[in-house]
């Protein structure tokens, strides 16, 4: 929507906050929004707005970069003359102020974060404590929450995780979790979607069927695992065995961890496009189970081989007081079947794990600390796009915080009539950075006043040229220093 929509997006919000049709006016240039007929269709703008989704299909998540959204909202027409410009360098000034401040925040988060990276190629210099590791660990997990809160992903509670494990993947995979084995464990997505895939099926005698695959277009995991000693007591107390057994137990299950997997690190993965069915995937211990299908084909299979060399085989054995040459060569040939069975059993479950294996390839993005870099980058663009566009409603009209619902009916109204998308607008969430930064200010009586957009731009100036003055030490005064092998007070 070009032109004069964001006043639009302002008349609609006063439409339905009074109850009726009527439209206000633009302060600034007096002008009525919005446009009707043929100035309507020019600037791509739908005289009605369209009704905001429902809580379905609705995801806090904006898919429009913010470069996109900064073009559409600071067209020419849209504000008063000689403003655009200084909207513009508002909005760009206000993408490197949000940047800088996660930057601030992940440097932060990455020293918490060293003592757990599985990925660290530095000297290790400090030493922690139990209760300094627990420290830090909350600390990192929380953090990760934040980033992923601010990046508008959606938490997956792992009490529920087994809601969407499923009995076969996409893939035709057969998985096991043993979601038991972990300390921590986060998973959140981003971007609900489907995707076309064809297929062979035996309804259409054998023919490529083609047929939609739920996906996330981002899925995003952290966990640790529970130390052995931890996950042994579990056992013990669940099975009611003795520490032996039960030690016993937990390595055969950990048996299926690669060796490069600590439980004294944090891992962090990052997927895109992963279908749902697929979500065994992701973890670790992931267990790859034959299927029905594949267990009744190579059960009737192997059955019938092994029986008729059996059969065969049986009356040459019998000779082997005659013939003891033939009697041996049965045996023999008999064992050679058995091994091929044995074999077709094994180069199926390989062929299972390459599957597993070339399709994580494919669906990878990041690990560890990448994700990081990732996560706080896309969540300071979340926070910018949601605050662009709250400001320009707010610098153009007089809006007094009980318009707050209507204003952000009417932005997601303005967000489906302008790019077509159903979006959950967090705009408290926005409204309470701006009003952090001192862009916009409550009166007494709850009118919001907003900094013009050349004012603004120099306010943002002044705290990036403050930022430093004002930065705080990082240090969360956790461990100990080591120098030459012996710990000295840090």
């Amino acid at each position: 929507m070009g032109g004069n929509g964001e006043a639009w997006i302002m008349s609609t919000a006063r439409s339905n906050a009074n109850g009726t049709a009527a439209l206000a006016s633009d302060e600034w240039t007096g002008a009525t929004f919005p446009p009707a007929g043929d100035e309507a269709r020019s600037a791509g703008i739908a005289i009605q707005i369209a009704q905001p989704a429902g809580a379905n299909g609705r995801e806090r998540f904006i898919p429009i970069t913010r470069f996109a959204l900064i073009d559409r909202l600071t067209d020419p027409g849209a504000w008063p003359r000689g403003q655009a410009a200084h909207a513009r360098r508002f909005f760009r000034y206000l993408d490197y102020w949000r940047q800088q401040q996660y930057s601030a925040r992940l440097l932060t988060l990455e020293q918490a974060y060293e003592p757990f990276s599985p990925d660290s190629d530095l000297l290790v210099t400090r030493s922690y404590a139990e209760h300094e590791r627990a420290a830090l660990q909350r600390r990192v997990v929380s953090g990760v929450q934040h980033l992923l809160t601010q990046a508008n992903y959606t938490r997956i509670d792992p009490r529920q995780v087994e809601l969407i494990l499923t009995r076969e993947t996409h893939y035709g995979l057969d998985l096991h979790v043993d979601l038991d084995a972990f300390e921590e464990l986060l998973v959140y997505y981003r971007g609900e979607s489907t995707r076309k895939d064809q297929r062979r099926t035996l309804r259409k005698f054998l023919r490529k069927q083609e047929f939609e695959v739920p996906i996330f277009r981002r899925l995003f995991v952290l966990f640790k695992l529970k130390s052995e000693a931890q996950r042994t007591e579990e056992v013990m107390r669940e099975r009611m065995i003795p520490r032996r057994q039960a030690l016993k137990a937990v390595r055969r299950m950990r048996s299926l961890l690669a060796p490069e997997i600590k439980d004294d690190g944090i891992y962090m993965k990052l997927f895109k496009n992963m279908p749902r069915s697929d979500i065994e995937m992701i973890f670790p211990n992931t267990r790859v189970r034959f299927r029905l299908f594949d267990k009744l084909k190579l059960g009737i299979t192997s059955g019938a081989g092994l029986g008729m060399g059996a059969f065969s085989a049986a009356g040459k054995v019998a000779l082997v007081g005659t013939n003891p040459v033939a009697a041996a060569g049965a045996v023999f040939g008999l064992g050679g079947i058995a091994f091929r069975q044995c074999m077709k059993f094994l180069n199926q479950r390989q062929r299972y794990m390459v599957v597993m294996a070339q399709n994580l390839y494919f669906h990878a993005m990041g690990d560890n600390r990448g994700v990081l870099v990732k996560l706080a980058s896309r969540a300071a663009e979340e926070d910018v796009k949601e605050e662009i566009l709250l400001y320009s409603v707010l610098a153009k009209s007089r809006v007094n915080r009980s318009e707050l619902a209507a204003v952000d009916q009417a932005i997601e109204g303005y967000m489906l009539e302008a790019f077509g998308i159903k979006v959950d607008f967090e705009i408290e969430d926005a409204l309470k950075r701006l009003l952090g930064d001192g862009l916009v200010a409550e009166e007494p009586d709850g009118t919001l006043r907003t900094m013009p957009p050349d004012a603004a731009a120099s306010h943002v100036d002044r705290k990036w040229d403050a930022f430093l003055d004002e930065l705080s030490d990082m240090g969360g005064g956790e461990g100990t220093e080591m120098l030459d092998g012996t710990s000295v007070p840090a």
